[in-house]
């Protein structure tokens, strides 16, 4: 099969086309005949070799674990899957493939009015947000501070927070601003003298804050907390240094959930986004957009 292949840690040259050997579905696996990739930004961070001390790599790897496909074979004690359905959550194997394996217990049905790259918007995104909200403990009436929040995890995070009943202020680019608008939050522009335009939208402060940009905003955002309490990052390495939460602990990976989402957004009830597909054989362009950052919504690939 055709994969996406990098045999050394480095930039986003490093990645190659291959073929690599079909994957076999052990006891309790799936193999899914991948139509949509989830391009995140640890794909990248590990590529570089940045990731190995809390993500170790075998090279050579194929990159990628976030999939939306069709079942192409089951393994020994696979009850709740059949060989033509259609799922979306996560590999246990490279999704940057046309095949990849994954545990049947994290694998959600596509609902039938959900296209392959707007799924695949949703596992990585849902489950991030939710772990960390429930981190930061956003309840009802409280103001929740998220930087990176056009993003693909900013932009569900956003969503699920209103939905909790917070006040969202969401920075972004200049050119997000009318998006994070639309998703529920109060938009505002990073950068200089963000402490003081935050406080002018909300003079009683930010109950939490949610870093899903890694963009040095965490010196502001201890500024407008008064201290490192009820702030957690998902994409600055600077946490530890400073005191912060870094949210690297394990994901939860919940099928039934994902499921529920998946269906809001099939109904139009939760907003993804997909801020640009690209063929499989582009996967190192896709790296390189996700790399610079300040993306709207989900980087996606697409496999023929």
């Amino acid at each position: 099969m055709k994969a996406i292949v990098f045999d050394r840690f480095g930039g986003t040259e490093v990645l190659h086309e291959a073929e690599v050997e079909v994957p076999q579905p052990g006891p309790g696996q799936v193999r899914v005949r991948i139509k949509a990739v989830g391009v995140n930004p640890v794909d990248g961070k590990i590529r570089s070799g940045i990731m190995e001390a809390i993500f170790p790599t075998t090279l050579p790897a194929v990159p990628g674990g976030e999939i939306a496909g069709i079942v192409d074979a089951v393994g020994e004690g696979v009850d709740e899957l059949k060989v033509g359905d259609e799922v979306l959550g996560w590999s246990e194997t490279g999704s940057y493939a046309e095949y990849a394996l994954a545990d049947a217990t994290v694998l959600a049905p596509k609902p039938a009015g959900l296209d392959w790259t707007s799924a695949v918007t949703l596992p990585v995104a849902s489950d991030g947000a939710e772990r960390v909200l429930d981190l930061l403990d956003v309840k009802a009436g409280e103001t929740l501070l998220i930087h990176g929040a056009s993003g693909a995890l900013g932009t569900v995070a956003v969503q699920l927070a209103v939905a909790r009943g917070a006040r969202v202020i969401g920075t972004a680019g200049p050119a997000n601003q009318n998006y994070v608008t639309s998703l529920g939050a109060t938009a505002l522009v990073y950068g200089e003298n963000l402490v003081e335009r935050v406080r002018a939208l909300a003079p009683q402060g930010v109950d939490a804050v949610f870093d899903a940009a890694g963009k040095g905003a965490l010196e502001d955002s201890i500024t407008l907390r008064g201290t490192t309490d009820r702030i957690v990052t998902t994409a600055d390495f600077r946490a530890a240094q400073l005191g912060i939460v870094f949210a690297e602990g394990p994901q939860r990976r919940s099928a039934t959930r994902l499921a529920e989402l998946a269906r809001k957004a099939a109904d139009g009830e939760l907003v993804t986004t997909v801020g640009a597909a690209y063929p499989l054989s582009e996967a190192a362009e896709a790296q390189r957009v996700s790399d610079a950052g300040h993306n709207r919504g989900k980087l996606v690939l697409t496999v023929a």
